[in-house]
């Protein structure tokens, strides 16, 4: 075949010009489709995680009818969440579905529950005021603090203060759901009637140590991240 200045072009052997093509098809079955997000959604890790958002009014409900049975079911509803929160992000990973929207949801859907229940429990007088203050104003900073590092490429991994801090939040709530003397009889110890609101309160008052600590330690990373990024853009 000769172009217009009479050159003539080499084509290539038939056998070169199928390997290209099956070359082609091959990449494009590999590549992998984006899933839209009503696919995202409808997935099932992302299910379990509307599903945890959906049952705040329950729990409040229960909680606000005050009765001893009522409380036991909200922290009962409760727990199920908890377990949720664990459970979705396993399936996610051995699904090998994590998607964006699953990333957005599951850590809003866990600040909306502790945010509703700890909001919820001030005026019953199970939680002080000043506290949840002071969790919420964390919650929100370090929130903003990882979106702002994300803009600048850095993530901001959950440390170990933050993992303890998210535990005892747990177990802490849970007491306060309860909100009623029990015995508690562990077999090997017999712990007596036991007013599981001042446990509660005091496993949250921990919690808020590790909060602080936490979110401390969050600011320190994000600012060295950034002064380590200028460095290596601006070498002095």
């Amino acid at each position: 075949m000769s172009d217009s200045s009479g050159l003539s072009r080499e084509q290539p052997p038939p056998r070169w010009r199928g390997l290209r093509s099956r070359s082609a098809l091959d990449f494009k079955r590999r590549a992998p489709r984006r899933r839209s997000l009503k696919h995202d959604a409808l997935n099932l890790p992302n299910l379990l995680t509307f599903g945890r958002v959906a049952i705040i009014p329950l729990v409040l409900w229960l909680i606000d009818r005050g009765s001893p049975r009522e409380c036991l079911w909200a922290a009962m509803v409760y727990a199920l969440a908890a377990l949720t929160d664990l459970l979705d992000g396993y399936l996610a990973r051995r699904m090998n579905i994590v998607s964006v929207l699953g990333k957005f949801l599951d850590p809003l859907a866990d600040k909306l529950l502790v945010t509703a229940l700890l909001v919820w429990m001030v005026p019953m007088g199970r939680i002080a005021q000043w506290a949840v203050v002071l969790l919420l104003s964390r919650e929100i900073a370090v929130t903003a603090l990882r979106s702002i590092a994300s803009s600048e490429g850095v993530v901001i991994a959950a440390g170990g203060d933050g993992k303890s801090k998210t535990a005892l939040q747990m177990v802490g709530i849970l007491c306060l759901i309860i909100g009623y003397p029990y015995h508690l009889d562990l077999g090997l110890f017999d712990l007596g009637v036991v007013d599981l609101v001042p446990v509660g309160r005091a496993l949250v008052y921990i919690s808020l140590v590790f909060s602080l600590t936490s979110a401390w330690a969050y600011v320190s990373f994000f600012a060295e991240a950034v002064e380590a990024k200028a460095r290596r853009h601006f070498p002095h």
